[in-house]
């Protein structure tokens, strides 16, 4: 056999770009490798119980959500997180052969009937389900080195410009920002002044809701209009409230006496944001346990 092939030469070179042919076609076509799921998938439950400390969370949160998933299909665990900034993370471990999508349509159904047992600014605020890890997947440091951009705008922008595009990448599941937190106003009450007053914090809350809302106010000569009305216009009213000196001048209580109480007068006058300069911004990336990350197959 090997003489036919040496006196042959022509005959050898075509069957070698034969197969190195047939070799590429297979190698576009096979799976490069083949792993097992051997993570198992976990869903988390989250939620942030404004103003309550670790213990009351779970308590008031975390203990009825844990009732009603507690004996959910071929879970294996769950654990939950409870911080004194009010947040709560509920991680529900499942059976490494199940489907993530029915283990989170299980979960979402268990939490939906702890949902009359929460408080009322827990169901205001809202409660997310969501297919991820527990581990993170990668971190994202932003600092500013020569100190132009405080923690402010560092967090500011990691919301606007990075966590909108992570999310986005098939396979991340969310994306947490731990830093300076969100951009908002923050309100510090002087508790002697509300003694004084006979104020409560609850009534402060009910008024800042009450008059911090978005109201549409329609439109000027829209359909049906009487005979000559030849424009429509759109009419614009004041929305929410975006600056400290509006939340500031907020009416907290008023009597007949025309007597009015505001918000300055119960508070400490500290409607500003706190800013830190050395305050770093650490986006942090979670992946979703069937993102390419984890899946059994990868094929090229």
């Amino acid at each position: 056999m090997s003489k036919f092939f040496i006196n042959r030469p022509i005959v050898a070179m075509v069957i070698s770009i034969i197969m190195t042919i047939a070799g590429i076609v297979a190698f576009l076509s096979l799976p490069v490798a083949q792993y097992p799921n051997i993570v198992p998938p976990e869903i988390q439950v989250n939620t942030t119980y404004v103003g309550a400390d670790a213990l009351t969370v779970e308590q008031s949160v975390a203990t009825p959500i844990e009732q009603q998933m507690s004996g959910v299909d071929r879970m294996n665990y769950m654990y939950s997180t409870n911080a004194n900034n009010g947040s709560m993370r509920l991680v529900v471990n499942f059976d490494v052969a199940t489907d993530t999508n029915t283990d989170q349509v299980l979960a979402q159904m268990r939490q939906s009937q702890a949902e009359s047992q929460l408080p009322s600014d827990v169901r205001n605020y809202g409660i997310t389900v969501v297919k991820s890890t527990s581990s993170p997947l990668m971190v994202v440091y932003l600092s500013s080195p020569t100190g132009i951009y405080n923690d402010i705008f560092l967090a500011n922008y990691a919301y606007i410009n990075v966590v909108d595009a992570m999310t986005r990448v098939p396979g991340i599941a969310s994306v947490t920002v731990f830093g300076a937190g969100q951009y908002a106003t923050r309100i510090w009450v002087d508790p002697d002044k509300l003694a004084k007053l006979g104020i409560t914090v609850p009534e402060i809350v009910s008024a800042i809701n009450a008059q911090n809302t978005v109201n549409p106010a329609g439109q000027i000569g829209a359909p049906p209009i009487p005979p000559g009305q030849a424009f429509a216009n759109t009419v614009r009213a004041q929305g929410r409230l975006i600056s400290s000196t509006f939340l500031a001048a907020l009416s907290v209580r008023s009597n007949p006496v025309a007597n009015r109480i505001r918000t300055r007068k119960s508070t400490a006058n500290k409607l500003r944001r706190i800013s830190n300069l050395h305050t770093p911004t650490y986006p942090v990336v979670f992946n979703q346990p069937t993102s390419p990350n984890n899946q059994q197959n990868t094929n090229q």
